[in-house]
């Protein structure tokens, strides 16, 4: 396993194919401060274009929380220009992990609420322990979740559902967030970082075009009509369709091995 860090408070491990992509701020609770977000953007540039990552594993070091949103401390400090100053950098922190061109899994415990259950949502598949207590409470402090909630819940869990939650700014514990789905898979405490990592192994084994395909055609098609996302689909397959990946897929299952990815 190596590791990169990413400014102070960003760390990249890698395991084989997986990306560890790790929140280390455990003093402030994984706060998003300024200098967080620019650090995440870049972990997540680099991610995005090194072809031999076939899935990054989102996780946190403090012990009690997966990351508590933007760091209100650093806020109270802003004048109105800062803030206009800071939104593009913060912007770039969400959509960083939300674009990754990989399949993405989050792995949370304790509390992620605000920005921190955005970073969350940006992911594919939210993997929560029972000590997981997510929500967007932003409009309890003045504003509205604008790292992707407001886009982002409701297209998990529907516009009704969404609206109630961010309108009461309430929390969710563990299970009640299982059943509303705003999370994936409920496993037990202290197992998040390792089932998160072990369901990003079983992805990383697949074709890493094939997987690049398949995300961009989830994301693109995701709120079309039937029709136009059929061709968002049809576009994806025949961009793998003529690969060294397909013909080796082919090849190994007829060979009945496990196939030898080139990855192109």
């Amino acid at each position: 396993m190596s590791e990169e860090r990413f400014g102070e408070f960003v760390l990249v491990r890698r395991h084989g194919h997986v990306a560890e992509l790790v929140l280390d701020r455990p003093k402030a609770m994984n706060a998003v401060s300024t200098g967080m977000a620019r650090s995440l953007a870049a972990a997540c540039a680099a991610l995005g274009d090194d072809k031999d990552v076939r899935a990054v594993v989102l996780t946190s070091t403090h012990e009690r929380a997966f990351c508590v949103g933007a760091d209100l401390k650093e806020r109270n400090s802003f004048s109105d220009a800062d803030l206009v100053r800071q939104r593009p950098v913060a912007r770039g922190a969400y959509t960083g992990v939300l674009e990754l061109p990989v399949p993405t899994v989050a792995a949370v415990h304790g509390f992620a609420l605000g920005g921190g259950f955005e970073l969350a949502l940006s992911c594919d598949v939210i993997v929560a322990d029972r000590t997981a207590v997510v929500g967007l409470p932003e409009v309890s402090v003045g504003v509205i979740p604008g790292g992707g909630g407001t886009q982002l819940l409701p297209r998990r869990v529907g516009a009704a559902r969404a609206a109630e939650l961010i309108f009461t700014a309430r929390r969710v514990e563990a299970e009640e967030a299982r059943e509303l789905g705003l999370v994936d898979l409920l496993v037990a405490e202290g197992r998040d970082r390792e089932e998160a990592l072990e369901l990003g192994a079983r992805i990383a084994a697949n074709s890493p075009v094939g997987l690049r395909a398949a995300k961009k055609a989830l994301r693109l098609g995701h709120g079309l009509d039937l029709r136009a996302g059929l061709e968002v689909e049809d576009a994806a397959w025949r961009s793998v369709a003529f690969s060294g990946d397909r013909a080796e897929g082919v090849r190994a299952f007829n060979e009945k091995r496990t196939p030898e990815w080139p990855g192109e």
